[in-house]
């Protein structure tokens, strides 16, 4: 019998919920800040297309969480997870190891893989994407660098028609926290101690103001944007750790702030790369980042510069990186895949430099400092003495023009061990 009223036969709702893909089943291993936050966002959002079923949690009674919904498997064994019928494992802890087991198992058993792990992709990138593209699966990274700014997207797909031939950015929330703070006038200790008690700074804090972070998150995009695979060791980063509140003063004067800058160039064949504090002008939207914020700004060929800014820490914004990626999966977008060739990083950025000498004054400093720096054919820009400062403990800045930190080196070399040096100087490149 035909029917009249519009409804549907019972053999036509079988067809249509038989079409109805079944969303991806889901894994998280560990549950921490993000993999909470990921976790929070796909029980009260209800993403289409995923569900949350496995999670892996080394304490159970610590972590597991009233408000997951009780469908959800929770286990204190990983290989448990690993071996289950997950389609996808979302790892959140961290580091080169135990993760790259975890990520390479999952690779293994046909599983895609969702991370924000910095460290393991600038290490391991290259060698696990080709494993996952032999077996036919996906490994997506894009809460890796920069937190919840979507720079990673943009680079695969809005920016995949440039040559993007140059990098400057802030990448690590914890450093900009404690730079910002020392703008206001606080010296780096109670800077740090303040970002530990917020949660911004670990216990130990080395892999933030060591630069090792900004050089891991460097590295991927150096990988993505420049389309160069570099050694992450090859990049050699400078602490923020020497700087103080009275550079933060002398910066002032010179139209500048300090913030904990990451580039990378490829110019004539040759590619440059430094993570460090780097004095950066007032008038760059760089000098315009507070807090735990980070920015990208890529320079393209053809498309010019393109800045992306956000919050670049915590567990919300990374969170929503984690899930857009996963989202992606679900709905089959597929990935662009970004040639990139083997590199290695063979020049030194060449910039004006700040240096900072902290002294016991008497005559013939600066003419035995000038001295240093013109054998080493060094231009002077300027030499600055802010006054109210006592004779026996002077701080004074000299600019140079562009030059490259391994002359520079020589120089600073050359004055190394006066007696009238209270401390090392401060070398600091100045963008421009």
């Amino acid at each position: 019998m035909t029917e009249v009223n519009g409804s549907a036969s019972p053999q036509q709702h079988s067809a249509q919920e038989s079409s109805i893909p079944r969303p991806l089943r889901i894994a998280l291993l560990g549950f921490g800040t993000v993999a909470s936050s990921v976790a929070r966002i796909l029980v009260e959002l209800k993403p289409s297309g995923i569900e949350l079923t496995h999670v892996y949690a080394r304490s159970l009674a610590k972590r597991r969480a009233a408000w997951v919904p009780a469908s959800v498997a929770w286990s204190a064994d990983v290989n448990a997870v690993l071996d289950s019928d997950v389609d996808v494992v979302v790892e959140l802890a961290g580091g080169l190891e135990p993760a790259g087991r975890w990520v390479r198992k999952a690779l293994t058993a046909g599983k895609s893989v969702v991370t924000a792990n910095k460290k393991l992709i600038a290490f391991r990138g290259v060698e696990l994407e080709r494993m996952a593209a032999d077996k036919g699966v996906y490994l997506k990274y894009g809460a890796a660098v920069a937190g919840g700014i979507p720079v990673i997207p943009a680079i695969e797909q809005g920016l995949i028609g440039d040559r993007i031939k140059r990098i400057d950015g802030i990448l690590n929330g914890t450093c900009n926290f404690i730079l910002s703070k020392m703008e206001e006038g606080f010296e780096y200790a109670p800077a740090l101690a303040e970002a530990q008690a917020k949660g911004y700074a670990e216990a130990d804090p080395t892999e933030d103001v060591g630069g090792f972070d900004a050089r891991a998150k460097l590295t991927i995009l150096m990988r993505l944007a420049v389309r160069v695979a570099v050694d992450p060791e090859a990049i050699k980063p400078r602490p923020i750790t020497q700087v103080s509140a009275v550079d933060f003063s002398y910066a002032r004067d010179l139209g500048c702030t300090i913030r904990q800058i990451a580039r990378a160039d490829r110019s004539d064949g040759k590619i440059a790369a430094s993570v460090g504090p780097t004095l950066v002008a007032m008038r760059s939207p760089l000098a315009w980042s507070r807090g735990t914020e980070n920015m990208v700004i890529l320079t393209g060929r053809y498309g010019g510069d393109v800045v992306f800014s956000g919050h670049g820490a915590g567990g919300n914004p990374t969170a929503v990186a984690v899930v857009s990626d996963l989202l992606t999966l679900a709905h089959g977008a597929q990935p662009v895949k970004i040639p990139s060739e083997q590199a290695e990083v063979d020049a030194e950025c060449e910039l004006p430099h700040y240096i900072r000498f902290l002294v016991d004054d008497r005559p013939g400093i600066v003419a035995e400092i000038t001295g240093a720096l013109a054998k080493e054919r060094i231009n002077i820009r300027a030499i600055v003495q802010k006054p109210g400062y006592p004779h026996h403990a002077l701080p004074f800045v000299v600019t140079v023009e562009s030059c490259t930190g391994s002359a520079l080196k020589r120089a600073l070399e050359n004055i190394r061990g006066r007696d009238y040096l209270l401390e090392e100087p401060l070398d600091l490149q100045m963008l421009e």
